[in-house]
This record gives structure tokens, sequence and C-alpha cells, in this order.
């Protein structure tokens, strides 16, 4: 037998990399896809109840809820609409502080807009002064997270503020708040006082939606207007509509969910302080490890027992650093184990 094999749970691999709910979606989730009509899956969706019920959860009015297929759908049109240059015209910006999710430095760059990095602090604080340093009259989206992947790290809401008061006329400020549910935070209740705010939601993480692929973008219906022309007709599927009004009449299984994610990350802390691992405080459902010269030891022993994590060391700020989910309870004790295995062997 190999030294590599491990009980049959682990065979299909488990999925710490990627963020995801490992537990799944609420049961009623699967009752409504089952419930589905012939007619239903045949015909276009229609979106304004599902539109209504997420505006219930978020506490907004609807006609500041857009659906997307997925938050990613949500910042490809958004940078479309507001950093594609016009004939002539100057090239437009985005401001990315880094570590950050890719996809803002991809979208830029489709949309045809220069990127303009800040560089981390050593600690990942926020470098509010740095964000406001790089805005120009041709800043046209600051790309924000709160909390931050793939550090878990907050962004205080009055540091928001104050870069949604100091960018230009023109721009958006793109809150991501993809992980606001475990953050138990949102800037949505200040979109009032700020309309040229946009924030991002995405029902993949919390509330185990990412295989339907379905999120949302909230923001005053003026700014939303030039999003909303970027989006395709329909992109939001019948089962993606029916999953999200089943999920959000079922929030104990989504506080179930996040207790479990809560007992998780301490159970992880308090591993990597046994091991003498540096990891940073998250509110997120998931935790940044800094395994050093250990990092390859790390990922390619937890990889060959069954179980992946995000190697982030290519990340400004991450080097040495790997992402781990923290969902189940039952799970991260699997990845403890493999952890505790692998990094005492490579000492």
């Amino acid at each position: 037998m190999s030294h590599y094999q491990k009980p049959p749970e682990l065979y299909d691999g488990l999925r710490l990399h990627q963020n995801e709910n490992t537990g799944g979606c609420s049961p009623r989730v699967l009752e409504a896809l089952a419930k589905l009509r012939p007619d239903q899956i045949g015909f276009y969706p229609p979106y304004a109840a599902a539109t209504a019920a997420v505006a219930t959860y978020l506490g907004v009015a609807a006609d500041r809820v857009t659906l997307t297929n997925g938050l990613d759908e949500g910042l490809m049109a958004l940078a479309i609409a507001y950093l594609r240059p016009s004939v002539g015209g100057p090239v437009f910006e985005s401001i990315v502080p880094e570590p950050a999710f890719e996809i803002f430095r991809f979208d830029t760059s489709v949309a045809g807009g220069r990127l303009v990095q800040v560089m981390p602090r050593p600690d990942f604080s926020v470098p509010l002064d740095e964000i406001l340093a790089a805005i120009t009259s041709n800043t046209r989206i600051v790309f924000l997270t709160n909390p931050n992947n793939p550090t878990g790290v907050s962004m205080p809401l009055e540091a928001i503020r104050t870069v949604a008061r100091e960018a230009p006329p023109e721009a958006i400020v793109f809150v991501d708040e993809a992980y606001a549910e475990f953050a138990r935070e949102s800037f949505i209740p200040d979109l009032a006082a700020f309309p040229n705010v946009i924030v991002g939601r995405t029902f993949s993480k919390a509330f185990g939606l990412a295989g339907l692929r379905i999120g949302c973008l909230v923001g005053a219906p003026d700014r939303m207007d030039a999003v909303r022309q970027a989006i395709p007709v329909y992109s939001v599927n019948i089962a993606a509509v029916a999953a999200i009004q089943a999920a959000l009449t079922d929030l104990d299984y989504l506080r179930d969910y996040l207790r479990e994610v809560d007992e998780s990350k301490a159970l992880l802390y308090a591993a990597c302080d046994r091991l003498g691992l540096k990891y940073w405080q998250s509110r997120s459902n998931f935790v940044l490890v800094s395994a050093g010269e250990r990092l390859d030891a790390l990922v390619e022993g937890a990889l060959a027992r069954g179980i992946y994590i995000r190697d982030r060391s290519t990340e400004p700020g991450c080097a040495g650093c790997a992402r781990v989910g923290t969902g189940l309870v039952t799970h991260t004790r699997q990845f403890i184990a493999v952890m505790e295995e692998v990094l005492c062997a490579a000492r």
C-alpha cells in the first residue's frame, strides 16, 4: 500500500481551494429544483419574484437589485460599462488594492482599461492613503473587497466611505461582498448616501449555490443602467431563479453553516499555533496560512492525500502562503490531520 493512500472518503478530493460551501445547498433548493415544470424549463425565465426575494433579504428596494450569472458576470458588465474607451478618448483606469480577486485584473484588461495596482502593507491593513493617491481624473472603477480575498481581512466601512467621497463624479466604487455573510457586515445600508457605490454579492459561498451561478449587483438605479445594458438577456437560468428563492426561505440552514465556519476557523488557528505557522484572522470562510519554506510540502502533500488547497504565493504580499477553505468542521479536521502529518514530516 502506498504511503499516500487514505480512507475512501478522500478519494474524490476534498475541495478546500475554491471557498465553496463543502456542505452543499439547503435541502429546500433540491426540492425546488425537483418541482420545476417542463414549461418553466422550456420558456425564458421571469426574474421579478427572485429579484424581490433577494431585495428583501438584502433590505433594499427591488429596483436596486440586478441578478447576474454569478458575480463574475456582474464584474465583467461593470468593467465594460465603465472602462471601455471611446474612439479617440482617454484610457480609463481601475484601481485594485492588492492582493485581490484576479478577475478584477482580467476584466480591466478585457474591457480595454488601464490597471492601477496598490500594493499591500505587510499586515494587510487597508492602504487607504495609497488608494486615495492612486485616484486620477481617469479613474472609473475602484475595486474594493470586504472581506478581502485571499487574506480574509476586513476593510473598515469608513474607509469605503472615504474612497467614495474622493472618487471622481464619473467613477464607480465597487465593493465586492462575496463573503459578507461570514463577516456579518455590509455596506448596503450606506448605499442611499453613496450613490456612486455598487455592491456585489454572490450566493455561491454561504448559500452553496456555486454550481448554479447566481449573484447580484446592488446600487442606485441610474448608476446601474449602464451595467444592465452590458448583461446578456436571460443570462440567469430558471434553475438558479428557483434555487435562490428556495435558499432564502431557509436562513436557519445558512446560520448553521456560519456557525460551522466559525468553529472551523478556530480549529485551524489552534492547529497553526501548534505548528508555528503564521496566519491572519479571517472574517471569511477561509484562512490565509503562511507556511514559508514548507509551502510546497504542504500544498503537494495535501494534494497527494486528496485535499486541494490554494497556493497564493505569487500574489502581492503573499509569499509562502496558501489559502485554506474552512467550511464544515469534519472537513477542517481532515485537513488539520493531513497538515500536521505533512509538516511534521517536512521538518
